[in-house]
């Protein structure tokens, strides 16, 4: 048995870092990704495609989106799909699950509960829906799997045995425990909801396909889990997404002009495409304007370039200054003597003081 498995797609999500111009291309990426899923699923020759759950935003989703997913989702025909709505896409009345005519090849899971679905002879697939985008119980609580054969899971739900691995920021939805899987009769659980891809050995996520914002890590795909007869999985992941996200760090120690900002920053990303995220690090020149903007404008051959102020420090002479004969240099010297603060905080205070004798102090952030 061969499943393309695939999670956490979030259509029509709305980016609310990227610009108007900006988010209208990665929906539009979401959607072409998901066009790269069904082209898997047929190219490998999957027995069926399934979901585990946010698929698409609910509160922004249109019908235009079910639409497009009828379209997708219907070329696959004969082939099954089988759809597990989560926290972000839940089953409700108002749900685009109920909205959409599917094709005869779609199942959508609507119980809050697991319920089964015969793949073939021998190989049972259970499924459930979040059915609110909150607060849903864990779906192995008193779950047992009560057949024959091969028996899978499909949801979306958070593991919670391995702490160090939970995403900071993300709410558990659906909690269980990897012990629960087995315990519940399953020989393995097709899951969603962590972003992280995890290859466990009761359970796989396979991480969202394409990257919803910059900083995300681990290798982003849609997985072939092939199944044994006797349950044990093997797992293959494939890269589906059509854009490329990057994260970049740009030091700026030792310019002496703002001109060189730029030069920095193209430099950096000369190699790379899609989607760069650049923060400027460093000490320059006090005299250095350091602004992220129009950066952008230094890399035309990428599809978006943000820049952000990461620990951009000036870079002041205090032992220089400490010997002038002037305002600015008792300034020096007194915090220089000043034994209550300490390195950091004396830094913070030489570094604001100084800003204000040169009248600047909206374009370099005090560190």
């Amino acid at each position: 048995m061969k499943l393309l498995l695939f999670s956490d797609l979030h259509l029509d999500t709305p980016f609310r870092w990227a610009g108007r111009k900006m988010a209208r291309q990665r929906r539009l990426a979401l959607r072409q990704t998901l066009e790269r899923v069904r082209d898997l699923a047929e190219s490998e020759n999957v027995d069926a495609l399934v979901c585990a759950g946010d698929l698409y935003e609910h509160d922004r989703v249109s019908p235009d989106t079910g639409a497009f997913l009828r379209e997708v989702f219907g070329a696959l025909h004969p082939r099954p799909v089988f759809l597990a709505p989560g926290n972000h896409d839940w089953y409700g009345p108002s749900s685009l699950y109920r909205q959409v005519d599917w094709p005869s090849n779609v199942h959508v899971f609507a119980q809050s509960r697991l319920s089964a679905v015969e793949l073939t002879d021998g190989f049972t697939l259970w499924g459930a829906a979040h059915q609110a985008p909150a607060n849903t119980d864990n779906f192995l609580d008193g779950f047992q799997a009560e057949r024959g054969g091969v028996n899978l899971a499909l949801f979306h739900g958070s593991e919670q045995s391995e702490l160090p691995y939970q995403e900071s920021g993300k709410m558990p939805h659906a909690p269980f425990r990897a012990s629960q899987i087995r315990e519940a009769g399953l020989d393995h659980a097709l899951l969603g909801h962590f972003h992280l891809p995890k290859d466990a050995e009761t359970h796989t996520y396979p991480g969202n396909p394409d990257p919803l914002e910059f900083g995300e890590t681990g290798e982003r795909a849609a997985v072939i889990v092939t199944v044994a007869p006797e349950g044990t999985v093997q797992r293959a992941r494939h890269r589906v997404a059509r854009s490329e996200v990057h994260d970049v760090t740009v030091r700026l120690d030792g310019i002496r002009h703002s001109g060189q900002v730029g030069d920095r920053v193209a430099e950096a990303v000369a190699t790379l495409s899609g989607m760069v995220r650049v923060t400027l690090e460093g000490e320059v020149a006090p005299d250095v304007d350091v602004r992220t903007d129009g950066l952008d404008r230094v890399a035309p051959h990428l599809d978006a370039l943000v820049a952000r102020l990461g620990t951009v420090r000036a870079a002041y002479d205090f032992t220089a200054l400490a010997e002038e004969a002037t305002v600015r240099g008792q300034f020096v010297r007194d915090v220089q003597a000043a034994a209550h603060l300490d390195d950091d905080t004396r830094r913070r205070v030489l570094v604001t003081g100084l800003r204000a004798f040169d009248g600047r102090t909206d374009d370099l952030e005090v560190r």
